[in-house]
């Protein structure tokens, strides 16, 4: 087995290879993005304070300069605490799937409420998101959560239009969280709808999907722009959690994922068991490849099982009211991607150009363009 000198991605990762010196093509790719943002140097600081004066600047006389999306997590919680502290006036957006942990929620609640920021949340109705999340099941793709991630960003930009905002915070950071493999997951909307269309019952009323039409009506006419900090500043995950446990009496809910009931059971059951895709590898990398975390202490982790929270598999088969034999049948039968449905996949490919230039000016995130318009094999 073939492992990289600098992480632990070894060569069954989706769209590997690997240098003269071992050095895997991720960490590669990693390499190139802290060079190009000079990410947590002084160079990177200076430039991110450039952004932080043309925010203020078009946001000025507006009651918001920018939308931080947040989930109870520890990068959107800081997120919020920094924008403050960076002198903008966020509004926190927060997409609810209905599968929150009480943490989570109540995380929320403690960070905003102290620090007097207004919250702008969009509910689905939980019988239609239900309906959404047992199609994906019921269509063995690996995205079971990826409508989740659709969502959050449609409604991102539907509140950032509404209030007439030009920027949206996220709180990714490549340092800490890697970026994932080529072709391990792909979600967009025309891939929910298909998928949908076939396997639910009821209607899509109240889930916030984001067709290609309403995807360039946000990038490209309303030029609402995605800004990363971490992707520019020192950021320590660590230290973050500690400090938000501190002042704000926040609760870590156990994992990277582990804040929604629905994502934990993506990543710590429905990837390992049925695609043999263990997500842990992104941060343990990339604990490595920054040197957070010696290699051997990384494999021992990735190499023990993963949690998984006790009566989360009956909580899921109860509520999408899913058999035991079809559970069973589904976890352990075929296989499918995104490949056999319909999605917008060719078409980013086809317009690869286009949003490397979208890319550049920050109104679709980098990983976007390096991800969605390579072509990729799984």
């Amino acid at each position: 087995m073939i492992i990289c000198e600098k992480c632990i991605y070894d060569e069954t990762t989706p769209s590997i290879s690997f240098n003269d010196e071992g050095v895997c093509s991720y960490c590669e790719m990693l390499d190139k993005l802290q060079k190009d943002y000079q990410t947590g140097t002084p160079e990177g600081e200076a430039e991110f304070k450039k952004i932080i004066q043309q925010i203020k600047a078009d946001g000025k006389n507006k009651k918001y300069d920018c939308v931080v999306g947040v989930s109870g997590g520890t990068d959107s919680s800081y997120m919020i605490v920094k924008a403050l502290d960076w002198g903008l006036r966020p509004l926190a957006v927060h997409y609810d799937n209905t599968w929150n942990t009480a943490i989570a929620t109540e995380n929320i609640r403690k960070v905003l409420n102290k620090l007097n920021v207004d919250l702008f949340t969009h509910v689905v109705d939980n019988k239609e998101s239900d309906d959404i999340f047992r199609s994906f099941f019921k269509a063995k793709v690996p995205e079971l959560d990826g409508p989740t991630d659709i969502a959050l960003a449609e409604t991102l930009y539907r509140a950032a239009s509404k209030f007439k905002i030009k920027y949206v915070l996220e709180g990714h950071s490549f340092v800490t969280e890697g970026i994932s493999p080529l072709g391990s997951a792909y979600v967009d909307g025309k891939y929910i709808k298909n998928i949908h269309r076939k396997f639910g019952k009821l209607p899509m009323k109240t889930f916030p999907n984001m067709d290609f039409k309403s995807f360039m009506k946000w990038v490209v006419f309303k030029r609402i722009k995605k800004i990363r900090p971490f992707w520019y500043i020192d950021y320590n995950k660590e230290r973050a959690r500690e400090f938000l446990e501190k002042e704000y009496d926040w609760k870590y809910y156990g994992g990277h994922h582990l804040e929604n009931r629905m994502t934990a059971f993506n990543h710590s059951i429905w990837f390992p068991k049925k695609f043999n895709i263990d997500q842990r590898n992104n941060t343990l990398s990339a604990a490595v490849r920054n040197g957070f975390m010696q290699k051997n202490e990384a494999l021992r982790i990735y190499n023990s099982p993963i949690f998984v929270e006790p009566e989360l598999v009956s909580y899921f088969k109860k509520r999408l009211e899913i058999s035991d034999e079809e559970y069973e049948a589904t976890l352990n039968g075929e296989n499918k991607t995104y490949k056999d449905y319909p999605t917008y996949k060719k078409r980013f490919e086809r317009l690869r150009p286009l949003f490397y230039i979208l890319a550049k000016s920050s109104l679709v995130p980098m990983s976007f363009y390096i991800k969605y318009t390579s072509k990729s094999e799984i």
